[in-house]
């Protein structure tokens, strides 16, 4: 049994998957997980809506780094609705990215969505709080 499949068997219910678009920023965004500096993630709804597996409140996710291996598990504790346009200061912070700053929030987060192909100044976005239960 791979340690994927053995952390399923202790988190019943866990998604595995990365952050991000390329390798270095499933890394950087892992790390600050691990530390407790990130403890907030988004999507486009339109992607979240695409995923074969989704995150669920209560629900454990093992997150990996970009060669596939689990780094930590989370909990997620709180998912919103949010406009790509309404995030405040406070989920910016949470997401644990750069100077903290909502400045850098957006326009780290537009560059994203623009090379998904979904952004919008009003786009939907999924927003998670998540717990730090283990790393790994």
């Amino acid at each position: 049994m791979s340690t994927i499949d053995d952390l399923k068997v202790r988190y019943p219910g866990a998604i595995a998957w990365s952050f991000g678009d390329t390798p270095e920023m499933a890394d950087e965004l892992v790390e600050l997980v691990a530390k407790g500096i990130k403890t907030a993630a988004c999507c486009s709804l339109s992607s979240f809506r695409h995923e074969d597996e989704s995150s669920t409140i209560g629900g454990y996710s093992i997150i990996l780094n970009s060669k596939g291996e689990p780094v930590c598990v989370t909990r997620v504790i709180s998912m919103r609705i949010i406009r790509y346009c309404d995030v405040d200061q406070d989920l910016a912070r949470k997401e644990g990215e750069g100077d903290l700053s909502l400045r850098y929030w957006m326009q780290g987060h537009k560059d994203f969505f623009h090379r998904e192909g979904s952004f919008d100044e009003a786009m939907e976005l999924v927003a998670e709080e998540f717990e730090l239960v283990e790393v790994l």
